[in-house]
């Protein structure tokens, strides 16, 4: 059993060995998880994993047994709507193509998840495995501080 977005799925043994990357978008049609170098060196197929940012195009369906992963399509605010990440990418411009967003975000949130008042360098280390061809990382580090700010405002 696999847990996808809050929907669990039964994998039957001829599908163990499949991409998690590929089983995601042809099969459950999930398209925001995106296919880049595909040996995962360029972060565009991070999905959450158990709260833990992974490469899924890296990882079998059997590496990800009766665990719960998180996709672009099932990252929501607390209302349903966009989530304040993903707002603060779009307030702070850090969107260009797109390509590379949804693997951005997913790292972000992790990182977010763990750690509610990240600094700049944490904020980097973090997206570090995260490959932008567009806006230059600023705008992204500016997107997670304000992500930072607006989720966490009433913690000291």
């Amino acid at each position: 059993m696999i847990t996808v977005n809050g929907v669990n799925y039964e994998i039957p043994a001829e599908l163990h060995a499949r991409k998690l990357s590929d089983w995601l978008r042809e099969d459950l049609m999930l398209t925001g998880t995106k296919i880049g170098c595909d040996i995962g060196v360029c972060g565009s197929c991070t999905v959450l994993i158990n709260n833990e940012a992974r490469r899924s195009c890296k990882l079998k369906l059997k590496d990800v047994e009766a665990c719960e992963i998180v996709t672009i399509e099932g990252v929501s605010g607390p209302d349903g709507g966009i989530h304040p990440l993903q707002q603060a990418f779009m307030d702070a411009g850090a969107i260009q193509c797109g390509f590379c967003t949804p693997g951005m975000v997913l790292s972000a949130l992790a990182l977010l998840i763990k750690n509610h008042h990240p600094s700049r360098e944490e904020i980097r280390q973090a997206l570090k495995g995260n490959l932008c061809r567009c806006t230059g990382y600023q705008q992204i580090v500016d997107a997670v501080e304000l992500a930072a700010r607006t989720m966490y405002h009433n913690e000291i």
